[in-house]
């Protein structure tokens, strides 16, 4: 106590050295006044590395409940001289409903001890926080995890352990945390449908520490930590630099190297195929672990992992070990990019696309969540809240469903056909209810040094490279390498929600290439907005656990990894989709070698054909709510 009364003094002090600080001085001075502030708590792990923990938690002697974030970010009060506040007011924020908060760094970030690996940071780490947190004297027991990203990331595989302690999750944009679910084999968002996302390329620039890096010594004390962070926050200055033209060095193991950014894990990753055994031991959840917590788990529409996120609530609420922890999964699936949920307005815009009012009352319903499990209360807004709250665009709503897709739901088949020119929005390619009877293959050039660039999309962390959302496409469909299918107009508006599943039959005259698919909302001023994409690697056909190559003159079917979306096509629309080889650099380029793709620097053009007719029958499936 005397401990924590001298830091919650020091804060203070420091704060009336700055008149200008008003608002600082508001947050810390009511976070002191119902407050004990213990930070640079070097948390012990079970191999003897300490992890930097801060804790907030209400004065008097009760016992609280326990809202947990931990995070590679850092979140150290000071930095450059001054103060930051954005952790003490979501402290203040909790602390006021009657809860703990702790915030701590991962091993290896920043005050933390040991060595840093995105996605692959023990279990143990998160079990043994939630052990120590739950033996205090001011514990009531219960622990709950909260985070976003990265800070959520690493919520289900803890979980899979089982701790007594853990009560709730709730885990938000954690794709992050995905490896093998279902038809996604996303390995921590690593691939899509085989493919490397370069999100991860770009993010570890401005995120791994270099090795060499300057540490503290290991067992440094609490008091020299508390001085040293009025000084040092253990955060590396990289040099802003242009993403879109770094992701575009070639090759793209030296990609980080070339902008002369720091040394690190990226160099070892970006090697592992999607079957690697290292995806398997570290801090991802793969669908074959147990899982036994209640969840309300959140997700986004322009996020780049909602597909896999999705089907992740599916696979717990149908396979976690108990009735209890199967009934008590919810789900919230908004219209924002990542992360953004409580950035929402009365006009909500993702990209170019106004969706309406998606403003939702995240804050109480997450209180009401941690009321439940934490504190064993009983709150309306929990006990009658429906299972999946979901947003549909379009129609600019929210609704509920009891499962996901809705149940009204009926998987309808649209076939691709033209006359062997879907070349462009000007091509004849359409969509039909109707199976085409003769094959008529449509037939484009990709060449990876001019691949499609990438035009908005279901994105994250590529900096200038890629800005996420929905944007208009048709200019894009001039591309003579874009195929473009699309329904007639719509005499009566339709709901899709749900996964849309889509099987393409290719030819190509390379050993290996990539199939991408995006689906659109035609407008009737005729402009097209992007609603969800992905990318198949031919090679991975067969699954990921094999490459097979292709033989030319071949006709190969190729499954690709499902999109999904909510929204409603209104009347005068039209759907469509287009079909290439690159969204660049969304996903990286398939070099068509049938080489390694991360080492190569030169390509060959492939020559690529889809079918659609006879015995070739491209479709998509739609989720449609009658």
């Amino acid at each position: 106590m005397k401990n924590n009364l001298k830091i919650s003094v020091f804060l203070l002090l420091s704060l009336f050295c700055f008149s200008a600080w008003a608002q600082e001085k508001s947050i810390l001075e009511k976070l002191d006044e119902v407050a004990i502030i213990d930070q640079k708590v070097m948390m012990p792990m079970r191999d003897g590395v300490r992890l930097a923990t801060d804790i907030y938690r209400p004065k008097g002697d009760g016992k609280y409940p326990i809202v947990f974030s931990r995070t590679p970010y850092n979140f150290n009060t000071w930095g450059n001289g001054e103060m930051n506040t954005r952790t003490m007011q979501t402290a203040l924020s909790w602390v006021e409903k009657g809860y703990a908060y702790v915030v701590q760094n991962e091993r290896g970030r920043y005050f933390s001890e040991g060595e840093w690996d995105i996605l692959g940071v023990p279990l143990t780490d998160g079990y043994d926080a939630i052990d120590w947190m739950s033996k205090q004297n001011w514990s009531n027991g219960k622990v709950g995890t909260l985070g976003c990203s990265s800070t959520a990331e690493w919520q289900m595989a803890v979980a899979s352990l089982d701790h007594p302690a853990l009560a709730a999750l709730v885990p938000q944009g954690y794709g992050a945390g995905v490896g093998k679910i279902g038809d996604f084999w996303e390995q921590g968002n690593w691939y899509r449908g085989g493919a490397g996302q370069m999100l991860f390329t770009n993010w570890l620039y401005s995120v791994q520490h270099d090795p060499m890096a300057p540490k503290l010594p290991k067992g440094i004390g609490q008091e020299d930590l508390l001085r040293l962070q009025r000084f040092y926050d253990m955060s590396p200055e990289y040099p802003r630099i242009d993403s879109k033209a770094a992701l575009s060095h070639l090759p793209v193991q030296d990609i980080i190297k070339a902008a002369n950014g720091p040394k690190g894990i990226y160099e070892e990753m970006i090697t592992r195929k999607p079957n690697d055994p290292k995806w398997f031991n570290g801090g991802l959840f793969h669908d074959e672990q147990p899982f036994d917590k209640p969840s309300f788990w959140f997700v986004s529409w322009f996020d780049v992992s909602a597909g896999p996120n999705i089907a992740l609530y599916n696979h717990v609420r149908e396979n976690a070990v108990s009735e209890m922890a199967r009934n008590n999964q919810y789900l919230v699936i908004a219209p924002v990019l990542h992360c953004s949920y409580t950035r929402a307005t009365e006009d909500t815009k993702v990209g170019d696309l106004s969706v309406g009012d998606a403003r939702l009352n995240y804050d109480e319903m997450i209180t009401a969540w941690f009321d439940k499990w934490l504190k064993g209360e009983s709150p309306e807004l929990v006990t009658e809240m429906p299972k999946v709250q979901y947003y549909t665009m379009g129609s600019n709503e929210w609704k509920s469903s009891d499962v996901w897709p809705p149940a009204e739901a009926v998987m309808t088949t649209m076939y691709l056909d033209s006359d062997g020119n879907a070349n462009t929005r000007l091509g004849s390619g359409k969509l039909t209810p109707k199976k085409p009877r003769k094959d008529n293959p449509d037939t484009f050039k990709y060449d990876p040094m001019t691949p499609v660039e990438s035009y908005g999309g279901n994105v994250c962390c590529t900096g200038n490279a890629v800005t996420g959302g929905s944007f208009d496409q048709s200019e894009m469909e001039m591309r003579d390498d874009i195929l473009v299918y699309t329904s007639d107009v719509l005499e009566e508006g339709v709901e899709v929600s749900g996964f849309i599943e889509s099987y393409l039959y290719l030819s190509s005259d390379a050993k290996d290439t990539d199939i991408t698919i995006k689906l659109i909302d035609v407008h009737p001023d005729g402009k097209a907005y992007n609603l969800d994409e992905t990318i198949q690697r031919v090679r991975y056909r067969e699954g990921y656990d094999k490459e097979v190559w292709m033989e030319d003159g071949m006709v190969y079917e190729v499954k690709m990894t499902p999109m999904s979306t909510s929204n409603y096509f209104g009347k005068g629309h039209q759907i469509r989709i287009e079909v290439s080889s690159s969204n660049f650099p969304r996903f990286d380029r398939n070099m068509n070698t049938g080489g390694n793709t991360y080492d190569e620097t030169e390509g060959v053009i492939a020559t690529n054909s889809i079918h659609h007719g006879g015995k070739n029958l491209s479709r998509i499936v739609l989720p449609m709510v009658k």
